[in-house]
């Protein structure tokens, strides 16, 4: 079974520390759960993460996580999906976990329209060459907790305050750069996204 929680606008650092004890206190037997929220403004950096991404954060705070990746930006208009599965239970090595929430980032994309490809190497979703999602991982006792990032309808400008992902000069992009006018809110995408990784991990939709 797979609870959805739908977390509203939270700061990163409780939703952070609440995804942490979540997954130490779980058991085999205790459901998955998917996150579904906005983070407010706020530069994360990954475990192994090299300051020197970050260019110039100005009035964005900058936390230290324990994801893996280097720095990436969180902020309102962008749908993050805090994946905690247990990789024991369905059989999955970190790879294929990443791999089929890009195939499901990807589905969704496409399904409006939007020609989004995944990038096995440089982890992500991409669109023209520039970067629409994000994801960010780590696993503890065999479980997931962190997740992915969406960018849908929000203010760019912060990335250009860093080297996304460690990547000097790469693009950001979102779906209301495609979409316009249309584009979804972020409850819908996140009923979509939803869908996609159900299909992905568990079989149905």
């Amino acid at each position: 079974m797979l609870i959805i929680k739908p977390l509203g606008i939270v700061d990163y650092q409780p939703t952070w520390e609440a995804m942490r004890a979540f997954t130490d206190s779980r058991n085999a037997d205790t459901d998955d759960e998917l996150w579904l929220l906005e983070h407010t403004p706020v530069f994360t950096l990954g475990q192994a993460g090299k300051p020197e991404h970050v260019l110039a954060a100005g009035d964005i705070p900058l936390v230290q996580s324990d994801r893996g990746g280097q720095v990436t930006y969180h902020g309102p208009g962008q749908l993050t999906a805090y994946c905690l599965f247990d990789l024991k239970r369905l059989n999955l090595g970190p790879r294929a976990f990443v791999e089929k929430i890009e195939d499901a980032v990807v589905n969704v994309l496409q399904d409006m329209g939007i020609p989004a490809v995944a990038n096995r190497e440089a982890h992500g979703v991409y669109v023209n060459g520039k970067k629409i999602a994000s994801l960010g991982l780590r696993i503890r006792k065999g479980c997931a907790y962190h997740g992915l990032s969406l960018n849908v309808n929000m203010d760019l400008e912060p990335f250009t305050r860093i080297n996304p992902c460690g990547y000097a000069g790469l693009e950001m992009t979102q779906i209301k750069d495609f979409l316009g006018d249309a584009t979804p809110s972020l409850a819908v995408v996140g009923v979509r996204i939803t869908h996609a990784l159900q299909k992905q991990f568990f079989g149905r939709r």
